[in-house]
């Protein structure tokens, strides 16, 4: 499944050639993805320019006068941009065209998703999709620290690595990310969050920042499914220190890589390193 950064690739890749561009319509090749598409994006879409491309959390909006385009890449969505006369494939899904500019000739941008965990819904103008409405706060800004990892994670039980990961605490900590960052700040993934001390949150919270922030510039991590707009893989996989190193000697200290399932996803640590 893309994470955040390569979620943010992908917002970084096709920006350029949205914003400013009026949508000349939608080609929907079926009615629903994960949810049905709502009738919005045929009817009020087509016409409009685009002024932003943002993303929150996993999700990316196009946003414009009348509304906003609310996209989820699913487990294996890609969007790319592409000629109009471009081959339609099984799994292309949505097209939405693009006009002419002096700079740029006619593009569509094209929603493929084979297996259709992905979603194309509607935002209305000045409201919040409920998808979007209880998300916690984007890692890379100001408002996420280890200050507020630890305000939060007062009297919790649960495992400080499914802390991590609740979107309600902070988007977009996936779980490849959220191994390496526990790695990096030296936390067992297995402790309970309520007893990891105030500054081992702002060594976390600090990873985390930098891994993330590093992983973007990488592309991301292609595991599996995920390519950029341009078609190019992440490189970030080349970097892992344990995710996916079960029984691999660790870098820093030689002990063998430990794996077990955390709230339905493997779990990867040093025994050593992490404590």
């Amino acid at each position: 499944m893309p994470e955040l950064p390569e979620v943010e690739t992908t917002r970084r890749g096709i920006a350029p050639y949205l914003i400013g561009r009026r949508v000349l319509g939608v080609t929907l090749r079926r009615p629903d993805l994960r949810w049905p598409i709502p009738p919005q994006i045929t009817t009020l879409l087509p016409g409009q320019r685009i002024e932003a491309v943002e993303r929150r959390a996993k999700y990316l909006l196009l946003h414009t006068e009348a509304g906003s385009a609310l996209l989820h890449l699913g487990m294996s969505g890609v969007l790319r941009v592409l000629p109009p006369d471009a081959p339609v494939g099984k799994h292309d899904h949505v097209d939405i065209a693009l006009e002419r500019t002096i700079a740029q000739a006619p593009r569509i941008l094209r929603f493929t998703d084979p297996r259709r965990f992905g979603c194309l819904l509607w935002q209305a103008p000045g409201e919040t999709h409920e998808l979007l409405a209880s998300l916690g706060p984007e890692p890379l800004t100001d408002d996420f620290d280890g200050d507020l990892l630890w305000r939060r994670s007062r009297g919790r039980k649960a495992a400080v690595k499914l802390f991590l990961m609740d979107n309600a605490i902070v988007v977009g900590v996936g779980n490849i990310y959220a191994s390496e960052a526990l790695f990096a700040a030296g936390i067992d993934p297995r402790r309970a969050a309520g007893t990891v001390s105030r500054a081992r949150y702002a060594r976390l919270a600090a990873e985390v920042k930098r891994i993330l922030a590093w992983a973007i510039e990488r592309g991301g991590t292609t595991l599996r499914d995920f390519i950029s707009p341009d078609g190019a893989p992440g490189y970030f996989f080349r970097e892992l220190n344990v995710y996916g190193r079960s029984g691999e000697p660790c870098h820093v200290c030689g002990t063998p890589i430990r794996q077990v399932t955390l709230g339905q996803r493997s779990t990867f640590w040093c025994p050593r390193c992490q404590k």
